[in-house]
């Protein structure tokens, strides 16, 4: 009976864990094998070193954080205030995926300090996320500068909101969110 091979998506998934838990360094063949409970011998049926998976789990993140998210969001229909809804949802409820976590949108930011590479594709990234996000604001405000405060406020409450242990004069951080949301969608 033959064995099945781990999925080249569960090295990458796996591989995006221990970025975010350790930066890229962490990213090594065997403890990711031994995280997986494989042998790292199938590592190499799918990649042809350590680069290469670096370079798909870069790839996967920024399919799932730009165009995934866009389409989800896109096919669901509506004006710009309803797709910025799903697009508040959809945000909010991934933290528990791997590709999507803050935790990994902060290990690239960290990533792309010390590799221009790295900072170029986030720079692109970063750039069709607001575009994006221009789009469906403007859809509904008629002043551009409302439109870049809202996307960038929308942009930094994402990345940073979770990092933020400030006590919210009497509400709970939902309740804060929830009055963000509500700002940002006025």
């Amino acid at each position: 009976m033959a064995v099945a091979r781990t999925p080249r998506g569960k090295w990458i998934e796996e591989g995006l864990r221990a970025l975010a838990a350790g930066g890229p360094d962490a990213v090594r063949i065997e403890p990711l094998a031994q995280a997986l409970g494989v042998s790292k011998g199938g590592f190499y049926g799918y990649f042809a070193n350590r680069d290469a998976l670096l370079t798909e789990m870069l790839d996967t993140w920024e399919r799932q954080v730009t165009e995934a998210v866009i389409e989800h969001v896109d096919e669901g229909g509506g004006d710009g205030r309803e797709k910025l809804e799903r697009l508040f949802t959809l945000v909010a409820e991934s933290g528990g995926t791997a590709v999507r976590s803050p935790e990994i949108d902060l290990a690239i930011r960290d990533w792309a300090r010390r590799d221009e590479t790295v900072a170029q594709r986030l720079r692109r990234v970063d750039n069709r996320r607001m575009d994006y996000l221009r789009s469906l604001f403007a859809s509904f405000c008629a002043d551009p500068d409302d439109v870049e405060v809202r996307c960038m406020v929308t942009f930094s409450v994402r990345i940073g909101a979770h990092v933020v242990a400030a006590d919210h004069a009497g509400r709970s951080r939902a309740e804060v969110m929830a009055l963000t949301k509500q700002w940002l969608l006025r």
